[in-house]
């Protein structure tokens, strides 16, 4: 007689935790430099003077306003 082979498979359910937390870290970076940053993050590098260029927010000035957030 014909031998009938199985086959195991292994799955695992769900994302890995480390995984969600790394993506919730960066969404977190993302959205409070798209949204909210007003030279605070340059600021740990350039000073005071990242307050008055302010990078971030003229690099992504039109993706706020056609997200929803107001800067001026």
């Amino acid at each position: 007689m014909a031998k009938i082979l199985q086959q195991l498979t292994k799955s695992s359910h769900g994302v890995p935790k480390l995984a969600v937390g790394i993506l919730l870290v960066l969404f977190g970076v993302g959205f409070f430099s798209m949204g909210f940053d007003q030279g605070q993050l340059f600021s740990l590098v350039q000073g005071q003077n990242a307050y008055g260029d302010m990078y971030l927010h003229e690099f992504s000035h039109d993706m706020r306003h056609a997200s929803g957030f107001p800067c001026h």
